[in-house]
């Protein structure tokens, strides 16, 4: 489930004229990419085109174009040197539009298929650790469910926490949308080595990550090559996870929040790593002249 910070409808619940602020072009070093968008009324906003004095600038004059009875739409281009305090050093242009019902609607299908589309992260075990990352994940544009077969467990979840009871996870794996993320953390090893071979098999998955040792890592391998007569998806495994290091020093903070922060920092670049490589390869399919 998505936090507040992603819920349009408690936005748009003040019921208020809202205006939209989207960036349409960008030279150089700016904050936030082309297309970023935010909506705008006389006491909030909802999303951010990247803060400073740009968001300040575009905030104060949709609020101004709300109270005019004459204007529907801003454009403003604005350099990001010190004519405004802020040194990113590139350009940003903006369109300002105070938005009817029809257009307050684009936006939700907008947001609703922004975050449709991102990869889902399927958590198994509700422990201390998949707790706290299942709520870590709650703040962030992507839907992760928390999943056991323990009801009791499932129900001390943290509040915005999707989750799933299941005494077959790998049936869960099986029909998951391609290049999801899996973080295998059961309170048993075998169901454990049972998750990931699973995962493993589908063969797109963006990351599989299993909380562990060296040991345990190395009793998988030795578990999985026997089961399945080869060790070359091996690789695909993260484990352990979450084990960061800072000029070669190790973060040795074993708390599960800790862990929970690393983790899903390591699950974020995986996944934005394989959206990159899937990128590349339609861009090389259009290129070679072949429909897919």
């Amino acid at each position: 489930m998505y936090s507040k910070r992603h819920d349009i409808e408690k936005f748009l619940a003040c019921d208020t004229p809202v205006a939209g602020v989207k960036i349409t072009s960008i030279k150089g070093s700016t904050p936030r990419d082309q297309d970023a968008w935010m909506l705008v009324n006389q006491t909030s906003i909802f999303r951010t085109i990247g803060g400073g004095q740009l968001e300040s600038i575009a905030i104060e004059k949709a609020r101004t174009l709300l109270l005019s009875n004459t204007e529907e739409t801003l454009e403003l281009n604005i350099p990001l040197g010190p004519e405004i305090g802020q040194c990113c050093g590139g350009h940003v242009s903006i369109s300002i539009t105070k938005l009817s019902l029809s257009e307050l609607d684009h936006y939700r299908h907008s947001l609703q298929n922004e975050l449709d589309a991102q990869p889902r992260i399927y958590i198994f075990g509700a422990g201390h650790v998949g707790k706290a990352l299942a709520e870590a994940f709650t703040l962030l544009p992507y839907k992760a469910i928390l999943i056991d077969s323990r009801e009791d467990e499932l129900a001390n979840a943290p509040n915005g926490v999707e989750t799933q009871l299941t005494s077959i996870p790998e049936a869960i794996i099986r029909t998951a949308k391609p290049s999801s993320a899996y973080v295998i953390l059961t309170h048993d090893h075998a169901l454990d080595f049972m998750i990931a071979d699973a995962a493993l098999a589908r063969g797109d998955a963006a990351y599989i990550g299993m909380i562990g040792s060296k040991t345990k890592r190395a009793s998988f391998n030795s578990w999985y090559k026997q089961e399945n007569g080869h060790s070359v998806d091996i690789d695909k495994l993260t484990c352990p996870i979450g084990c960061k290091s800072i000029n070669g020093k190790s973060v040795g903070d074993k708390r599960p929040e800790i862990i929970a922060a690393l983790a899903v920092s390591e699950i974020i670049i995986q996944i934005d790593k394989a959206k990159n490589v899937d990128a590349d390869i339609s861009g090389s399919t259009h290129r070679a002249g072949v429909i897919t």
